[in-house]
């Protein structure tokens, strides 16, 4: 589950996590990891995305909640059959733990909102899938 594909009224949302040990400090309980993420309208109509809501787990099952203006500083417009693609990185304070979530979307032309699903993924070590 290092990878995750939802499709929500045409939009298809792809997930691909990796560990970032470069970037992390086991030795003072902390985890870097990075996601990937292509968002890709296959729909009808053009959308723009406006918001995310993410939901982040670590493996205490301690829960964190991420909402705010659209993805690394933009809001991209995708016309039917475009994608957009971002990485992002998430920390931790365990080794593994999960991210799923939403992105508000938005019709062009009509205003018409609604909610994109993102499928849960897993942020893990090598170690922690072993």
């Amino acid at each position: 589950m290092l990878k995750s594909v939802t499709t929500t009224r045409g939009v298809e949302v792809k997930v691909q996590s990796r560990y970032v040990p470069e970037r992390s400090a086991p030795d003072r309980g902390g985890w870097l990891f990075a996601y990937t993420v292509r968002i890709t309208n296959h729909g009808a109509e053009t959308v723009q995305l406006v918001s995310r809501h993410w939901i982040i787990r670590d493996a205490t099952g301690k829960e964190e909640e991420v909402r705010g203006p659209g993805v690394v500083g933009d809001q991209p417009v995708l016309r039917v059959g475009e994608s957009y693609e971002y990485t992002s990185a998430c920390p931790l304070r365990t080794r593994s733990g999960t991210m799923h979530g939403t992105y508000q979307m938005v019709v062009r032309g009509s205003g018409e909102a609604f909610n994109a699903n993102i499928a849960p993924f897993t942020l893990s070590t090598l170690e922690a899938l072993n």
